[in-house]
């Protein structure tokens, strides 16, 4: 498909715009996003793409960070936590807006929109020349909180509401000696987001602060400073042994979400991407030995366990190849 598509990558912090063309992404537009209203986001986004356009643009893609009702491109969820949800919490007035159908009428083409974690996966399905070179992958997205993406038969798979692939609410431990505990709220002691989830690696530093005085993490106890996981990951790529040891608890912990996702999926490729990616190697190889163990004998065998590959662009990457493949004839098989 050579006619011109457009990707918009809309997130609390910034909305990056950009146009695929020919198999080839220009450089993004990068704005902080208008936060006040929907109206004034709408018109804003709109904007955008009319500034980027040419006359035979033929669809927009979105990407945005919570649970998208697909045909009408409806956020319908913008809380992570058990409370009502609120657009506070998404920091985007989107909340039962729907995306899809208001900017079609404005701009005059298709428009389609997606959770984020679900464009990233289809970005890293695709190689660096934006060919299509994963039909079978699962991505986690791993930061202040887990994302995760499923391309299945070429395509992104959504499920019956628009939601599957919620895989950081799935549950990797929990105590069942006796009753079944009754759920806390989200994310669930227990929970894939609760174990590796920024905040879990926050709580993992706070402690080697404690127990090896030494360390970089204990110099920055000692300075008054809080300890949190861009800490870690700096000082363990930095060779702190203390960090080091964190990172690779942090790999070994998604390394059984991974086998999980094998387990269901039977992928070609499980990628690992957000905070996590930047740790390299100290987290991938614990990630990947921990799956390959817990992986059942005969499965795995032909799944990559990789980190990322897209970094910052895979977004308005990613919405830029959700607009083109949603207009291309079904590649699943």
């Amino acid at each position: 498909m050579s006619a011109p598509v457009i990707g918009i990558d809309l997130r609390p912090t910034n909305v990056a715009t950009a146009v695929l063309h020919e198999g080839q992404l220009d450089e993004p537009l990068v704005e902080p996003p208008e936060r006040s209203d929907p109206a004034r986001l709408i018109d804003q986004l709109a904007a955008m793409v009319k500034s980027a356009r040419t006359d035979d643009l033929l669809a927009v893609g979105i990407g945005v960070p919570r649970i998208v009702e697909w045909r009408t491109g409806r956020v319908v969820s913008t809380s992570r936590a058990s409370a009502p949800a609120t657009n506070g919490a998404l920091g985007l007035p989107l909340a039962d807006v729907p995306l899809r159908q208001v900017l079609e009428e404005r701009l005059g083409v298709p428009v389609f929109v997606d959770n984020a974690a679900n464009v990233g996966a289809l970005a890293e399905a695709h190689d660096d020349e934006l060919e299509l070179v994963a039909r079978h992958l699962v991505m986690f997205t791993v930061g202040t909180h887990v994302g995760s993406g499923l391309v299945l038969g070429g395509r992104i798979y959504r499920g019956a509401t628009g939601a599957a692939g919620e895989l950081g609410h799935t549950i990797l431990g929990l105590d069942l000696a006796g009753a079944v505990p009754a759920p806390m709220g989200f994310p669930q002691p227990g929970s894939l987001e609760f174990v590796v989830a920024g905040h879990a690696l926050d709580r993992l530093a706070a402690l080697a602060g404690r127990v090896h005085p030494k360390s970089a993490l204990a110099r920055f106890r000692a300075e008054g400073k809080p300890v949190l996981s861009t800490h870690v990951i700096e000082a363990a790529l930095d060779g702190d042994e203390s960090a080091a040891r964190m990172v690779e608890i942090w790999g070994q912990r998604i390394g059984v979400a991974v086998a999980n996702a094998v387990h269901t999926f039977d992928p070609e490729e499980v990628v690992i991407g957000g905070d996590a990616a930047r740790a390299g190697l100290l987290l991938l190889e614990p990630a990947r030995r921990v799956a390959l163990e817990y992986v059942l004998p005969g499965l795995g065998a032909r799944t990559t366990i990789r980190l990322a590959r897209h970094g910052i662009h895979a977004g308005v990457l990613g919405a830029a190849l959700l607009a083109r493949s949603e207009l291309e004839p079904d590649v699943a098989g």
